[in-house]
Formats: structure tokens, sequence, C-alpha cells
């Protein structure tokens, strides 16, 4: 099933006090493949500048945005229409210039830990195998509860296990630790998922995705128990959250920061 899907992401901080200079790299174009073909696709900014736009070692298209000195608003407004066609969550060989290999190794957000352990070791059928995979994504599911506000950009694997609560980012971090302790290449993506039963959300999504042989690249989205279908738009990956973050960057001054989000997700 293929499906069309429009999606409208507008993201806005606002500041206390005028900030002098900024800079913030936005990974907010989804990939032209995996079953993925954008229709059309925009970026624009309210308060600052687009100053250029480039594909990272992990082949995420980057726009990188400057603030308007004295700004205390910056406005990011992304749009278009990506066509998905349900590949039950392969996505395909490896490319990139970023070696396979290197999905290998912990980060610290995907440290190794006592729990991250147990819970690769408890994980029944063939290590790497699709059987073991989804065991091992329901075995997460089971013990670290969907929960918002228990944890934060900066939660690692080990810490989600250890309280026993989190959200996607922390799914798909415990996922990828326990990958890698298997010996397995695992990434992070971050992207858009239309929901069934709402149009207008306040985040975007987050999965893991697994170098398995014969298929290249599965796609595993724990919080929700399934592979990735039609309604999954992948935008960012990396090797963790740090990676594919949909904004990061820096700036000047100590004012403080409020950020909103308003996504639109639809058919």
């Amino acid at each position: 099933m293929t499906k069309a899907l429009s999606i409208r992401h507008v993201t806005t901080y606002r500041y206390n006090d005028p900030v002098p200079f900024g800079l913030q790299q936005v990974r907010l174009t989804p990939k032209q493949n995996g079953g993925q073909t954008i229709r059309d696709w925009s970026i624009s900014v309210d308060g600052g500048k687009v100053e250029l736009s480039y594909d990272d070692p992990h082949m995420n298209h980057v726009t990188l945005i400057s603030f308007e000195p004295g700004t205390t608003e910056v406005t990011i407004t992304c749009e278009g229409t990506v066509i998905v066609e349900d590949t039950h969550g392969i996505v395909g060989n490896h490319s990139g210039f970023v070696p396979g290999w290197l999905y290998k190794q912990p980060t610290p957000l995907t440290k190794i830990g006592p729990g991250v352990r147990a819970l690769s070791n408890r994980t029944e059928g063939e290590t790497g195998s699709l059987a073991w995979l989804h065991g091992l994504s329901a075995n997460i599911l089971e013990m670290v509860e969907y929960r918002a506000g228990e944890s934060d950009t900066g939660t690692t694997a080990e810490e989600a296990v250890a309280t026993g609560y989190g959200v996607c980012q922390d799914h798909a971090h415990i996922f990828i630790a326990c990958c890698r302790h298997a010996g397995l290449a695992a990434r992070y993506v971050s992207g858009y998922l239309m929901m069934d039963d709402r149009t207008h959300q306040n985040a975007t999504h987050a999965w893991a995705e697994v170098l398995v042989d014969g298929l290249g690249w599965v796609g595993f989205d724990v919080s929700n128990g399934m592979s990735p279908d039609s309604r999954y738009v992948r935008v960012a990956t990396g090797l963790d959250y740090a990676d594919a973050a949909p904004i990061s960057g820096t700036r000047l001054g100590t004012a403080g920061e409020v950020l909103s989000v308003q996504l639109q997700v639809q058919q």
C-alpha cells in the first residue's frame, strides 16, 4: 500500500532577551530512498535566514540557519508531501559515507551497561534474526513503559532501563544498544508518523534500524511494537539522537528560551 502524506511542521523559538547571534542545523528534509519519494518540500524561516544546505556523513539533508541580530523569535516552517510505499520496514542495502561497521560502536547515549546486557541476553531465538529482533522490541516495551516527561534528550539507554520509563527516543536508544551488544549494526531514525487517532501532534517520532543479512536495513518501532509501514516518513539517521536531531545548534547570550511545536501529518 502506498500513501501520500501531507506534512506541516512549525517550530518556534521565543527568547526573553534579544539574541545577538545563533546558528541552527535543521534536519527536517525527508530522505529520497527506502520507498519514499518527495513530491514537494520547502523550508522557510522567519527571524533568521537560510545560509546553505548540505548532506552530512549519514546522508541527512541539513539546512543551516542563522539568526537575525537582536532577534527575539525564530520560526521554522517545513511543509510538503511525501509518497511512502509500505516495504514492511525494509529500507535496503547500506549506502552512504559512513561504513556499516561504525554502527556497531556504542556512543554516550547508547552505552552498554548491565540493564542493556540483561535485555539483550534474555531475548530468545537466533541472535540477529527477525524473530529475535521483534522479540527484543517486545521485551524493551515490556520493561520500559512509554511515559512522557520521565526523560530528556540527554537520557542514556542504560538510564531509561534503570528507571523503567521513557519515550520513543529512549526505546530506540535501548534497542540500538542491545543490538550493538549483540554485535549488530544499528542506527537511530527520526521522522514523522501519521497517527490513526489524530492529525495534530506536538513532536516528531523516532525508531531504530538494524542491518540484517539478506535484507539490508530494517526498521523497528519499539514504542508501537511494529516495523514502519506507509504511515512513517524517514527524515534523518545516525549513531544516536545527536546525529539525527531535527534541530540542533548554538546561540550567543543568556536569554531564556521557550519552544513550541505545531505538527500536522495526514493523508
